[in-house]
């Protein structure tokens, strides 16, 4: 029984040391609606991403396409292959699915953005690249 009260307590004690470093970082995930589509294995999920400014949201790939609405702020996106980008709010970009990619909020303000994934129901939503 003592074994796994402490057991349960490193646990807990992990999965808050692993929220406040994602926080420190300045990348916070905010998890909006996640639905089955009409395609089989495939579903959508919303999330709104805030990035404090200067923060980078480093290199990752999901399993699916996502498509991007920036909020606020001014982000720079580098999709693996391809020249960065810089989007203002209310401009949009298309990652295709598996594309290497990062966000840093180069602007002196909260940067955020919509995220709309259609991705492989089942798969973890975030890949980080090695």
């Amino acid at each position: 029984m003592l074994l796994r009260v402490i057991a349960t307590a490193l646990i807990v004690a992990g999965v808050l040391t692993l929220h406040e470093t994602q926080a420190q970082q300045g990348v916070k995930r905010t998890d909006l609606q996640q639905h089955d589509l009409s395609i089989p294995g495939r579903e959508v999920v919303q999330v709104r991403v805030d990035i404090a400014p200067g923060v980078l949201a480093p290199d990752h790939s999901h399993p699916g396409e996502e498509i991007v609405y920036v909020v606020e702020g001014t982000l720079e996106y580098r999709l693996e292959g391809k020249p960065p980008v810089t989007l203002k709010a209310g401009e949009v970009l298309f990652i295709p699915a598996g594309t290497v990619h990062s966000a840093r909020n180069v602007g002196s303000v909260n940067a955020a953005e919509l995220a709309t994934y259609i991705v492989e129901k089942g798969k973890p939503l975030v890949k980080p690249a090695k």
